[in-house]
């Protein structure tokens, strides 16, 4: 990539569909009702052989008030001041409004090159308004179609001369790697999870997700230092699924901002029903996920249903309780949240749970360490030799039940993936064995490995009574027959 492209203009004007257009994915939200941007969304664009940055902006409104439309006006002015080249779409069928002349004059003044876009400007309906555009006095319009991908050649050779002068790059945002298989040797030698740490070329994946209102965009905002995600008193602000790639206390990391997710019955808007659908897939496609509690109204049932997509989809889960300035009982407060954590999600037992003020930035460095534990827990790898030393002792303690007088034996222990952890048990009669024993096993490993909270994934595969050791037994004997024929064939010493 060689260069950033802003898109901007008027509510409506086409800003989303060209986006989807150029990044060749529909990342963002579309909708014939104006003003379902609100956020800075960034994706990898593609156009002929150009590479770029390409960044969809809320409408731009004339608002200068601190009022909803005012807020995205700023975020959007923001993005023309810090992109390389800025792409005014205006409506061609409308044709050339006040807004647009007004906002033209902003580019003018901020923006470093900027090319007019007239969109919607197939057949005849659209040509006049085209023609309109001259007046702006920003150069020759482009005629295009985000819809139909019209025009995209002149695009690309607009951007052309523009691209060779521009130096400055950005790096491909790197998908999250999940369930990686091990080798033989990795599961024998547990090494090689000091390869996933985080680095520039490899950032951690976060994902910021909770109900609306939680304060997941302003908790974002206070990691990265600037107001670069939209906040405010409105619920449901944030629609689309916002990654911004920054440091947070020196690791590097793209950390996703989700809709707020509401029970699946008071979702009715449609606009909603994409945001979490958008939400979902930022989940699957981050490393750890940071399910973020009001403290006033902590472990609803949607918060819990959050937790438990989070911990089904494989990902290292950290729980945060925000708003902690505002709590006065600090000490009983703590208390029952960690009871209720334990009570009501099981399945991510031992999972870090933190207090933290987004507003403040209060308890930002223990939401960073928990955050780090997750990560390298969710790498973890265990030697072969210490996990069967484990199984042993482990049985030996609580032996498995014997249904139908027919004891069940685990024979073999070993780790199969990480990412999350994932481990196999070879055993006899596994159809037999209770689901109470498979969790007093999970349990013993999160314990007796420090793997408090990440997901374990725990198989069971038949074995009969064949001995996981017996070619290795066999190989050791052919050896040992082996000497013994040569020392017989040996000439004595005159």
């Amino acid at each position: 990539m060689t260069f950033t492209l802003a898109i901007v203009g008027r509510p409506n004007v086409g800003k989303s569909t060209l986006f989807n257009r150029l990044v060749g994915k529909r990342l963002a939200l579309v909708d014939d009702q104006p003003g379902v941007t609100r956020d800075l969304r960034e994706g990898a664009a593609r156009l002929g052989d150009l590479r770029f940055v390409v960044i969809d902006s809320a409408g731009l409104e004339m608002a200068d008030d601190d009022s909803l439309q005012g807020r995205m006006r700023r975020l959007t002015e923001r993005a023309v001041d810090e992109a390389d080249i800025c792409l005014f779409v205006i409506d061609a069928r409308v044709g050339v409004t006040a807004a647009d002349e007004y906002f033209a004059e902003i580019l003018r003044k901020r923006s470093k090159h900027v090319i007019v876009a007239a969109n919607k400007a197939e057949g005849r309906a659209g040509k006049s308004g085209a023609m309109e555009a001259w007046g702006l006095g920003l150069g020759e319009p482009l005629r295009i179609s985000a819809e139909h991908g019209e025009g995209m050649d002149d695009l690309y050779r607009a951007l052309v001369p523009l691209a060779d002068r521009i130096e400055a790059e950005r790096p491909t945002p790197i998908a999250a790697e999940t369930d990686i298989d091990l080798t033989e040797e990795d599961a024998e030698t547990g090494e090689g999870a000091e390869d996933w740490r985080p680095s520039a070329a490899r950032p951690l994946q976060l994902a910021v997700i909770g109900r609306p209102n939680a304060g997941k965009s302003t908790l974002i905002n206070k990691i990265i230092g600037e107001d670069r995600l939209l906040t405010g008193p409105e619920a449901g602000i944030t629609r689309d699924s916002i990654s911004v790639s920054t440091e947070f206390m020196g690791t590097p990391m793209r950390i996703f901002d989700t809709a707020g997710m509401r029970k699946r019955a008071k979702v009715v808007d449609k606009v909603e029903k994409l945001s979490v659908a958008d939400g979902l897939r930022a989940v699957r496609f981050a490393e750890v996920v940071v399910v973020l509690l009001d403290v006033a109204i902590p472990f609803e049932q949607q918060d819990l249903r959050i937790a438990d997509f989070a911990e089904t989809e494989g990902r290292a889960v950290v729980i945060a309780a925000n708003k902690w300035d505002l709590e006065d009982d600090k000490p009983h407060k703590l208390n029952e949240l960690r009871a209720n954590f334990e009570k009501l999600l099981p399945q991510l037992k031992g999972a870090p749970l933190v207090t933290v003020s987004a507003r403040t930035g209060k308890g930002l460095d223990r939401l960073h360490a928990a955050i780090l534990k997750a990560h390298e827990v969710w790498n973890r790898r265990i030697p072969t030799a210490r996990l069967n030393q484990w199984l042993g002792a482990m049985t030996e303690s609580h032996p498995p039940p014997a249904p139908g007088g027919r004891r069940i034996r685990l024979r073999y222990m070993t780790q199969i993936k990480t990412r999350p952890p994932a481990f196999i048990v070879k055993a006899t009669h596994t159809d037999k064995l209770p689901d109470s024993y498979q969790r007093y096993l999970v349990n013993g490993l999160r314990a007796d490995f420090d793997m408090p909270g990440t997901p374990i994934r725990l198989f069971f595969r038949d074995q009969g009574g064949d001995n996981p050791f017996k070619e290795k037994a066999k190989k050791i004997n052919q050896s040992g027959a082996l000497s013994k024929h040569r020392n017989r064939q040996k000439p004595k010493d005159a």
